[in-house]
């Protein structure tokens, strides 16, 4: 999924888009008042459910929901950090204070240089953990979800397969086009 990112809409069992968050902001503002059932959106890298604010014009709400364009001219451009909590050992904060740039500059290359060493492994990884997500919400009362998510983290894709065969037919559909990533390179 190292492709441009896309977001899925369902309708109950329908899907009606997978597609670039614009086309799915517009989406969503078009049949905002008009569904008969609610429109269920998930981040395709992360599998999980995102609300959009979709109060104002379209032109409003693609400005608050869509990145701004990187700054140009001087200046350190916006990277968008997030600060979290983070619990160490005194020795282990003494050694990354310690690193070119102090922590948090030390544990952003520690993560890009695990990231690098293993990229399949991490593709893996996370079109496992995207699957995992978009099943529990869209899959959890279907037959055979416990075995479908065994087959998934065991990297058995012919019986995940198997699994999914008899559900309905888009949830089926995206489970595969999110969990392929999860089964490439396996025997």
């Amino acid at each position: 999924m190292d492709h441009l990112p896309t977001w899925t809409v369902f309708q109950g069992e329908e899907r009606l888009l997978t597609a670039p968050l614009q086309e799915v902001l517009s989406l969503l503002k078009t049949h905002e008042r008009a569904a008969s059932q609610p429109l269920l959106t998930f981040d395709d890298q992360t599998g999980r459910q995102t609300d959009f604010d979709l109060r104002g014009t379209l032109e409003e709400v693609l400005e608050r929901h869509t990145p701004a364009p990187a700054k140009t001219g001087p200046g350190r451009p916006r990277l968008g950090v997030v600060a979290r909590e983070v619990t160490l050992l005194p020795r282990h904060w003494d050694w990354l204070e310690a690193q070119r740039g102090g922590a948090s500059a030390a544990l952003r290359r520690l993560i890009d240089e695990a990231r690098k060493a293993d990229p399949d492994g991490e593709r893996r990884r996370q079109a496992q953990t995207a699957t995992d997500r978009f099943l529990g919400v869209m899959a959890g009362d279907l037959p055979g979800y416990e075995d479908v998510t065994r087959a998934l983290y065991a990297g058995d894709g012919p019986a995940f397969e198997a699994q999914v065969r008899d559900w309905p037919e888009d949830i089926r559909t995206h489970t595969l086009y999110l969990a392929a990533p999860a089964f490439v390179g396996q025997a």
